[in-house]
């Protein structure tokens, strides 16, 4: 059973999965010499405060098309680099994984730098709201709020990828 490389669901993540993504998108090609991985989990405090709880919503469809374009971006700066995103919708818990990636390259700078631009991007232009819920209330956190056109946002995903 193949995994898609791009998902959304309301899932629990697994960095096994996100990986199994990339080795089932290129299988003719040949085993790269780096596959890095990021995990994103809720943390426990956030500004000062504990954290009980995230609540993520968002479009499937434009998110999907959200990683699909950030795969194309990075497939233009590190031309052999792979990636393969998975994020989860829904309630999650403290420690619990919110976002799963994987980047492979035949050389592991290439992949640290498009697993690294692969956040920054998700952060600035995917569709996903993230809601917290901290003792003494809850909170929106902004979101996606750049423009996907928007080169100057593009940059800076770039130069944060690469510092």
């Amino acid at each position: 059973m193949s995994v898609s490389r791009f998902v959304v669901t309301p899932v629990v993540l697994s960095i096994g999965d996100v990986v199994a993504a990339l080795d089932d998108s290129r299988p003719q090609s040949p085993t790269p010499g780096a596959v890095t991985t990021f995990l994103g989990q809720v943390r426990g405090h956030s500004l000062g405060k504990r954290v009980l709880r995230l609540e993520y919503e968002g479009y499937e469809p434009l998110a999907v098309k959200a990683f699909e374009r950030i795969a194309t971006e990075a497939r233009e700066r590190w031309p052999d680099a792979e990636l393969a995103i998975h994020h989860r919708l829904g309630t999650l818990d403290v420690g619990e994984a919110s976002v799963a990636i994987a980047a492979a390259s035949p050389h592991r700078a290439q992949a640290f730098a498009t697993c690294r631009y692969a956040i920054e991007r998700i952060k600035q232009i995917v569709p996903i709201w993230k809601h917290e819920f901290f003792e003494g209330g809850d909170s929106w956190i902004e979101g996606a709020t750049a423009d996907p056109d928007d080169d100057e946002a593009r940059e800076d995903a770039y130069r944060r990828a690469c510092a």
